[in-house]
């Protein structure tokens, strides 16, 4: 776990694509529980820590994860992040490239809960929720390709469902269509920057995750 940024209100961690962010089925030592020992022994602070967790991850990908340190930041927080007004940016690397240089993808997603997975519609369906995001090719290696994804809105697994429909799973990714999972078990998605105002203080953060470490994300050449 790497700190990014943090103060009295929030703190702000560059997840691993191993790390869950809440608690699961799995039993695994999940991303928050790990914060809070950290800001229990940080701080010396006995009994329970306050941690609130506005936003989540899939566990495959890696980034910028927010938590909220006081009920206070919560509250806002979970209101910024169902009104969008907290930016996030992801670099994908993608085996296809796009049709388009850059571009803007609307879909309508429905959730599939037994399956954990989303399916793009061009239409709207039945019990489907309006899926946009703004992609950009940025960069190239041998054999990938580089987008910078901004999410216009918040959708389950939105940006692997729609890169896929777009015929650009993202590497690694089975479950959308990469033909060959990572060796480390991740997919190439990375919550890169994250831009908002400070739920307390109003200033305005801006902040970027180094990327992961290994081969998957070397070799790019930024265009």
């Amino acid at each position: 776990m790497t700190v990014v940024y943090e103060d009295n209100h929030i703190i702000v961690v560059n997840k691993t694509a191993s790390e869950i962010v809440q608690g699961d089925k799995t039993g695994d030592t999940p991303l928050s529980e790990t914060v809070k020992q950290y800001l229990k022994e940080k701080y010396q602070k006995p009994g329970n820590v306050f941690l609130g967790v506005p936003h989540r991850l899939d566990r495959p990908v890696s980034g910028l994860i927010i938590f909220a340190k006081t009920g206070k930041a919560l509250t806002r927080l979970n209101e910024m992040f169902r009104t969008s007004e907290v930016k996030k940016t992801y670099w994908a690397v993608v085996k296809n490239p796009p049709k388009e240089p850059e571009g803007e993808l609307i879909h309508f997603l429905v959730r599939n809960e037994k399956q954990n997975k989303s399916y793009a519609y061009d239409k709207e369906v039945p019990n489907s929720k309006k899926a946009i995001l703004h992609y950009r090719l940025i960069g190239h290696s041998e054999n990938y390709y580089l987008l910078e994804v901004d999410l216009k809105t918040g959708r389950h697994h939105q940006i692997r469902c729609q890169l896929a429909k777009m015929g650009c799973p993202i590497k690694g990714d089975l479950k959308y269509g990469s033909p060959r999972s990572n060796p480390d078990g991740s997919i190439c998605l990375h919550a890169r920057k994250v831009k908002f105002i400070h739920p307390v203080s109003k200033v305005q953060i801006e902040l970027e995750a180094p990327l992961p470490e290994g081969n998957l994300w070397k070799g790019f050449e930024l265009l």
